[in-house]
C-alpha cells in the first residue's frame, strides 16, 4: 500500500510539474490584438519539411481583412469547423467528451474535436502532433486567445493563417489559387467547397473537388443559414459583392435551420 501510495503521489507530482511548465510557457497572445503574424508555427514546419526533402519551399500567403472575406465564407467555415463558436470559451467541451470516448473505444486518437480556437492555438504555436502533452498545452493557449481577443479577430486570424493547401495559406490565396477571385467575391458554393477541404487541405482540392468533398459541400450549403459570423467593428463597411457564377456544382439548397435550434452535429 505504500508503495502504491508513493507512486501514486510521484504521478501527482509530474503531473502538476507539467501543468506549471506549460502554463509558464504559453505564449504572450495580447499582441494578435493589433498585430498580424507574419508566420506561424505550421508553416515554418512545412519549409522544414520541404528543406529535409530537397525540394523548394512554396508558400502563398496573402492577409486580407475581416471585413472583405465574404461572409458566405465565414459562414461556410463556421458550419463546416465550429458550429458551436458563439457558445464556447475557446473549447467545446460536449465535442471534447465525445472525442475522448470515441479515441477510448478504438484504443487510439482518431478524432481531435478541436474548435476553430484550438486549430488556431495549434497553427500558430504548435504542431499537428497529437501528443497529448501537446494537446494540453493548446488548450491553454485557446482559453488565453478566448480571454484576450474577440471572436471576430480569432476568426479573422484563423481564416488568414490556416493551411488551405501545399503551401496555401488563407482565404485570400486560397481563394485565388483555387477559383481566380479573391475571398471578398466568393460564391456560396465555392466558400462551401473552400471550408468542406479544411478537414484535409493538401489532399482535398476545391477546384477539383472528389465526391467526398462534393458531400461536404452539400451538406455546408444547407446548413450555412444556421450561423452568423461575428460582426465587423463599426469602423468597417462589410463589403457586398456581386453574385459570382460558379464553374463548381451547386447542390439544390436544403432547410435552413432557425437560429433558435441548437447547432447541428459536425460535419463528418
Amino acid at each position: 500500500m505504500r508503495r502504491a501510495g508513493r507512486a501514486i503521489a510521484a504521478l501527482l507530482a509530474i503531473a502538476l510539474a507539467c501543468l506549471f511548465y506549460i502554463y509558464l510557457t504559453v505564449p504572450d497572445v495580447r499582441r494578435l490584438r493589433a498585430e498580424n503574424p507574419p508566420t506561424t508555427a505550421f508553416m515554418e514546419l512545412r519549409a522544414r519539411e520541404a528543406r529535409a526533402q530537397g525540394k523548394a519551399l512554396r508558400r502563398d500567403h496573402r492577409w486580407i481583412p475581416y471585413a472583405r472575406i465574404a461572409q458566405s465564407l465565414k459562414r461556410a467555415v463556421l458550419v463546416a469547423e465550429d458550429s458551436a463558436f458563439w457558445e464556447h470559451e475557446g473549447v467545446d467541451v460536449e465535442q471534447l467528451r465525445e472525442s475522448i470516448q470515441i479515441d477510448l473505444a478504438r484504443g487510439r486518437i482518431v478524432r481531435g474535436g478541436s474548435t476553430i480556437t484550438q486549430q488556431l492555438a495549434k497553427n500558430l504555436y504548435l504542431s499537428p502532433s497529437r501528443n497529448p502533452l501537446r494537446k494540453l498545452k493548446e488548450l491553454f493557449i485557446a482559453r488565453r486567445l478566448e480571454a484576450e481577443l474577440s471572436k471576430r479577430r480569432i476568426l479573422e486570424l484563423y481564416l488568414n493563417v490556416i493551411e488551405w493547401g501545399d503551401g496555401i495559406y488563407g482565404a485570400e490565396a486560397a481563394a485565388r489559387h483555387y477559383f481566380g477571385r479573391s475571398a471578398s467575391s466568393l460564391s456560396a458554393a465555392e466558400s462551401a467547397l473552400l471550408a468542406g477541404a479544411i478537414i484535409n487541405p493538401r489532399l482535398l482540392n476545391p477546384a477539383h473537388p472528389s465526391p467526398r468533398l462534393l458531400r461536404r459541400q452539400r451538406l455546408i450549403l444547407r446548413r450555412m443559414g444556421s450561423v452568423e459570423p461575428p460582426p465587423a467593428t463599426p469602423t468597417e463597411v462589410e463589403p457586398v459583392p456581386a453574385p459570382v457564377p460558379s464553374s463548381s456544382p451547386v447542390p439544390l439548397p436544403g432547410r435552413v435551420l432557425p437560429p433558435e435550434l441548437p447547432p447541428p452535429p459536425p460535419i463528418p
